[in-house]
């Protein structure tokens, strides 16, 4: 039986994994940290070959790593790229599950993995172009940046974009300006990379971070190096 543990939460939260023998688990690409050396590895394209071509566009990997014990249990440890927390979800077949595309960390062979392309909001926010569609059956997990909160909704509930970690698809969305849609707002929330929320309707959980890594690029950008003439 596949067991876990997610150490050193909320800020730096690794991932313990022991697969049992001759059983396979599914990696983001560059995350893992160490493992037994009865553990073998592969690559695969995620997502098939258009979510491999629509990764590849938007700038990130578009392969993930196949871990497989031997003939005996192995324990592996992955380390996702930001800093923050790990959650896991237990995939039952009755709903799917949205995660923003650089939020996965792992997941059983038997849960599917599928690109689905969001140009709208990568349009405004300049903000991941996309969110993977997970189904099936099996474990997963994701990552935030920083700690990680589960919100229950019950009706209308309103998120920043950048805070969006994961949502059941059993919850509807529409991207929208907070405060109405104007010349002015509509100019923040292109310019300024603020006002731009997502409106979650109905019934599911929905994860948000407590930390915007888009607002730690921004903080950072006047303190890069420039080149003088």
């Amino acid at each position: 039986m596949l067991t876990h543990q997610i150490h050193h939460r909320p800020a730096y939260a690794q991932l313990e994994l022991t697969l049992p023998a001759r059983e396979s688990l599914l990696v983001e690409s560059g995350s893992m940290a160490a493992m037994d050396s009865s553990i073998t590895m592969k690559s695969r394209m995620r997502g098939g070959a258009m979510g491999g071509i629509q990764r590849m566009l938007s700038g990130e990997s578009f392969f993930m790593s196949e871990f497989t014990a031997g003939d005996r249990p192995g324990r592996l440890y992955i380390s996702p790229a930001i800093p923050g927390d790990i959650q896991h979800y237990q995939m039952r077949g009755d709903r799917a599950l949205m995660v923003q595309s650089s939020g996965f960390v792992a997941s059983s062979p038997t849960v599917e993995l599928d690109t689905q392309f969001q140009g709208f909001k990568g349009f405004f926010s300049g903000e991941a172009l996309f969110l993977l569609r997970a189904t099936g059956r099996g474990d997963l997990w994701f990552s935030s940046y920083g700690a990680v909160l589960e919100v229950p909704v019950d009706g209308d509930y309103v998120v920043d974009t950048g805070y969006i970690v994961a949502f059941e698809d059993s919850l509807t969305y529409n991207v929208e300006m907070l405060g109405g849609l104007s010349f002015r707002g509509l100019r923040t929330g292109i310019f300024g990379g603020e006002g731009l929320v997502c409106r979650f309707r109905g019934q599911g959980r929905l994860w948000i971070q407590s930390r915007n890594l888009y607002s730690l690029v921004n903080f950072l950008n006047p303190f890069r190096p420039t080149q003088s003439n």
